[in-house]
């Protein structure tokens, strides 16, 4: 009777010390808040079986919790931040692409208005070499760059409620995949591309008081009475330090940033990048346009500059004067064309303006 006595006891202490080491093994509490917090975890399943908010609120916290794999922000299931900035690139996207709109829609309306900017060529003009073939070589190579890169930028911002409904699926997932492999192995190129642009443009870029006139006769420009201005008006130095030096490098970096998460940034620094690329990218759009439309069919004579590198004296004299007078007393860089050289590598730019 003893012996039995005696076993009986001894299963039930076994018992109670592997229920109490299996109670100690499953439970997450090792201090009074996480145990508390357990509490309340076990009574929210019985009065409100499987909402797990409180769960979830300890993950969203954003709190570092344990993990075994080394890195920045590895012990963070979720950033808070990221929901916020998903709700932010809506509104900034709608911003952009309605910037981009009045943009085009201004520029056309203006055109239909005003028609291109135009000079009488007079009889015997002489020809001006106004850009060397390395300074066209560094515009043409940012030019296409960049054009590359803001048409698959729109395409992958606003292509899905745009595109796609025109296009149906299967094509725009192609168009979606060239997009996107195109801006993120073209746009590394903007590396040689912006620095080549500005150390062959910023001598003529320098920032003067008469800068200042220039702009508060704007109405001028439109109207064919300018401001005289140097080899580059107040406009082309807007857009090659607004555009080019302060713009596009922001694209660069925060593009850099977002192709090349390998080196090492946090997602926080992840979101704010794309947020500023979005920002400095529609900006830099809407500027562009502008600058596109007067390189091309808003001023005759222009797009011929850039393509050949050549321009008619009235051409000069008209729409940068000083300019044409430093080349005419021979204190410019830039020099009047050997009639033969002149008339093989510039013929479209001879030929006869009128306005």
């Amino acid at each position: 009777m003893v012996n039995r006595v005696m076993r009986t006891a001894c299963a039930l202490g076994v018992a109670a010390l592997l229920a109490a080491g299996a109670a100690f093994a499953q439970s997450p509490a090792v201090n009074p808040a996480e145990a508390d917090m357990a509490k309340q975890q076990a009574q929210r399943q019985l009065t409100q079986p499987l909402n797990n908010q409180p769960v979830w609120s300890e993950v969203r916290s954003g709190a570092k919790q344990y993990t075994s794999i080394r890195g920045r922000e590895t012990d963070i299931l979720v950033q808070p931040q990221g929901q916020t900035w998903r709700a932010a690139r809506t509104p900034i996207a709608f911003v952009g692409g309605l910037l981009f709109a009045l943009a085009v829609g201004g520029l056309a309306g203006f055109y239909l208005w005003r028609g291109p900017l135009t000079v009488t060529r007079k009889p015997g003009d002489r020809v001006i070499e106004r850009f060397t073939p390395m300074d066209r070589y560094a515009h043409w190579l940012l030019a296409i760059t960049w054009v590359t890169l803001a048409v698959t930028g729109m395409i992958m911002t606003f292509g899905k409620n745009i595109v796609l409904p025109l296009i149906g699926y299967t094509l725009f997932s192609w168009l979606a995949m060239l997009a996107k492999n195109l801006h993120n192995f073209v746009g590394p190129v903007l590396i040689v591309a912006v620095p080549l642009m500005f150390v062959r443009y910023v001598r003529y870029n320098g920032v003067s008081a008469d800068d200042v006139r220039w702009f508060v006769n704007i109405v001028g420009y439109f109207k064919g009475h300018e401001h005289p201005s140097g080899k580059f008006n107040a406009g082309e130095k807007l857009v090659f330090w607004a555009l080019l030096v302060v713009l596009t490098t922001v694209l660069v970096v925060t593009g850099l940033i977002l192709v090349f998460p390998n080196f090492d940034q946090t997602r926080s620094t992840m979101q704010w990048s794309n947020v500023l690329h979005m920002v400095a990218a529609y900006l830099s759009i809407a500027l562009a346009c502008v600058h596109i439309y007067l390189g091309t069919i808003g001023m005759k004579g222009a797009y011929d500059a850039m393509r050949y590198g050549y321009v008619d004296e009235s051409w000069a004299e008209h729409h940068h004067k000083k300019w044409y007078d430093d080349v005419v007393a021979g204190r410019a860089r830039e020099k009047f064309a050997q009639p033969d050289a002149a008339r093989a590598a510039e013929a479209p730019a001879a030929r006869p303006r009128t306005a």
